[in-house]
């Protein structure tokens, strides 16, 4: 046992420090991630559901997105903090902005109510989700689509990319049936090794596209955005979600074509200079005389797929149920000689009968 400080000296036991949610412990471990990420501390304090709004945030200062928009589509929006960005800078604060401009946002997952948001909760890669969002519009089209969407990482950096690509090309595709000529679409990238396949393919449909890495995405991680303006599908494109596109086998190698094949998409990053560093641990107290005061999470998820573990692992119901050990699932030890098995002898004379069946001398 390791010896901790307390009050009367030095001693030998448990940390004495209390382990109840109000105690001083909960309270460091509380507050520990909002000094090592303080866009997600700045996301409570401000009423963001998530840090990524931040994101959206710093692509509007360098792209100026919400220009003249009057219609706006969030895919995969939960747990909604680019819907609360769209209902503000649209809408203002309280989501009662005129009645004209109108937004969706759509994902699998249940997203609690947001004011000035209308919530669909379906497929992207279905029709009648791209048909319900134009019903919401009356017809028409959407001036701006915006897709934070991603999938739950393995650590395998090829899948990873590989399922986020095909993520992409799924928010691509509904995005040519609801968004109008020279409407705007962004959208979360993974730069890997093919992602000049991905832009190939955006820069069929959209002639300005831009990879953009805002101040808050973390330094450390291949997350990029691209934002492609001026939208323009070729000639006698027809939508069609039977047929994602040019979602095919490719052997030619996208990253070694040259010339007038060659895509090249420039890459800015967003957000000013004097902005927090998002790879940055900073102190609790960050102005004088500001004290430090913990702020839960604006909105708690709502089902998410991971709940039912929580509640297992919560109740120690993960742990396996009694069984045999290694040893006696592998069954009695082989036999090296033929000397008769120990029955009911005392432990010395057991030991004895071993030694002499391996041909050893005590």
């Amino acid at each position: 046992m390791t010896p901790v400080p307390s009050q009367e000296g030095w001693v030998t036991g448990p940390h004495p420090l209390p382990s109840r949610p109000g105690g001083v412990r909960a309270e460091m471990g509380r507050s520990s991630k909002d000094k090592r990420d303080i866009y997600y501390r700045l996301a409570k304090e401000e009423g963001w559901r998530a840090r990524s709004a931040f994101k959206l945030l710093q692509l509007d200062e360098e792209f100026q997105l919400f220009e003249g928009v009057r219609r706006a589509v969030d895919l995969c929006a939960a747990p909604g903090s680019w819907s609360q960005v769209l209902s503000r800078k649209l809408k203002g604060g309280a989501g009662e902005g005129p009645d004209s401009v109108k937004i969706v946002a759509v994902d699998l997952q249940a997203m609690a109510p947001l004011p000035g948001v209308v919530q669909i909760q379906g497929d992207i890669t279905k029709v009648s989700t791209a048909q319900e969002i134009i019903q919401h519009f009356e017809g028409q089209p959407a001036d701006l689509v915006v897709c934070d969407g991603a999938p739950d990482v393995t650590g395998l950096h090829d899948i990873d990319e590989y399922i986020q690509a095909q993520l992409l090309l799924a928010a691509l595709n509904i995005t040519t049936h609801v968004l109008n000529k020279g409407g705007t679409f962004v959208a979360k990238i993974f730069r890997g090794k093919d992602v000049t396949l991905l832009y190939s393919q955006l820069r069929i449909f959209f002639p300005d596209v831009t990879c953009a890495k805002p101040r808050s995405s973390r330094n450390s991680s291949i997350e990029a955005f691209v934002v492609c303006r001026g939208y323009c599908p070729p000639e006698g494109y027809v939508p069609n979600m039977s047929n994602p596109l040019l979602d095919h086998c490719y052997d030619v190698d996208f990253n070694q074509l040259e010339g007038p094949n060659r895509v090249i998409v420039p890459f800015l990053a967003c957000g000013d200079l004097s902005a927090y560093d998002s790879d940055r641990t900073y102190p609790l107290q960050l102005a004088p005389g500001k004290e430090y005061s913990y702020v839960p999470p604006t909105q708690p998820p709502i089902r998410p797929p991971y709940q039912e573990a929580c509640f297992l692992k919560r109740n120690n119901l993960l742990t396996k149920e009694p069984g045999p050990s290694p040893l006696e699932e592998a069954g009695p030890a082989p036999s090296y000689g033929s000397a008769p098995e120990p029955q009911g002898c005392p432990p010395e004379a057991a030991v004895e009968n071993v030694l002499a069946s391996l041909s050893v001398s005590p």
